[in-house]
């Protein structure tokens, strides 16, 4: 039997594959709140031509329009990848409560493997991290996904 955030990491992972599918990095988040999904995204920064169009920052705007509020406080952000900088910030900035981590992110990852903007002293809010949440099924399907693209070339 999956636990709790097993299966709400396989519904990240189902938006990573529709990402996939757009020819877009395999990211996915989900963010819940009291066992209900607010939030749902997959990157989309290639086919929006948006910087910013990352699953997190999707979802997280998902999510403020569901409630209504910017502030997604009790809310919990289930991403396959390790966010980046700026989605971690927007995480401090909605009040994210957890943060639950598929796979780390050696080289951009900003909860604690590059850096952690999470513990940076001047944050006004913590968000609490768990990594490892089904890390062998989101990194295969990151390294699958990069491993087409250097065989298409």
């Amino acid at each position: 039997m999956s636990s709790a955030p097993e299966l709400w990491m396989e519904e990240a992972l189902r938006l990573a594959v529709k990402a996939q599918a757009a020819g877009e990095v395999p990211v996915g988040a989900v963010i819940v709140r009291d066992g209900n999904i607010l939030g749902r995204g997959w990157n989309q920064v290639i086919g929006t031509n948006d910087p910013t169009a990352h699953a997190e920052i999707i979802a997280l705007r998902e999510a403020a329009a569901t409630l209504g509020n910017y502030r997604l406080t009790g809310c919990d952000l289930y991403v396959t990848l390790e966010p980046c900088a700026m989605c971690a910030g927007a995480m401090v900035h909605a009040r994210i409560d957890k943060l639950i981590i598929g796979a780390d992110d050696p080289k951009a990852g900003a909860a604690g493997s590059v850096i952690d903007v999470f513990k940076s002293a001047g944050t006004n809010h913590r968000v609490d991290v768990e990594r490892g949440v089904l890390a062998g099924r989101c990194m295969e399907t990151l390294q699958a996904f990069f491993r087409e693209k250097r065989f298409a070339l």
